[in-house]
């Protein structure tokens, strides 16, 4: 696949209307001309038809990143990446209180403890 038939998204689109804004402004475009374009921009589906709306026109022309995917957004510096329990460490450590409280009150009820746990620890996480 070229770079030209990479698929663009809204943020490409509007930065192509953008600049074809600009392009009135400066007179390089009539009204007309700018409709026609601004409605051919909003219904590109790749670079290709973006680029080709502006082959006529000196620059600017549209920034097409050539990055296509997302990066997610490292943690601020100084902060842990993930604050809370981890749960793989969390829950059989938990399970194994209870088990043993279990054996030493030698009651069935303090397994109903159990969802009230549970219920703390997972509300903290999504309080945060």
């Amino acid at each position: 696949m070229g770079d030209r038939e990479i698929r663009v998204g809204d943020a490409e689109r509007e930065d192509a209307l953008r600049v074809l804004g600009e392009h009135l402004s400066a007179g390089r475009l009539d009204v007309d001309e700018y409709g026609e374009r601004t409605a051919r921009a909003t219904a590109a589906r790749n670079r290709g038809e973006l680029l080709d709306l502006f082959s006529d026109l000196p620059h600017p022309h549209p920034a097409l990143s050539a990055a296509t995917a997302v990066r997610p957004m490292p943690p601020p510096p100084g902060l842990p990446a993930r604050r809370g329990v981890n749960v793989a460490v969390a829950g059989p450590a938990v399970l194994i209180g209870f088990v043993l409280l279990a054996a030493l009150v030698k009651s069935p009820f303090v397994f109903l403890l159990i969802p009230v746990a549970l219920f703390l620890l997972v509300g903290r996480d999504r309080r945060r």
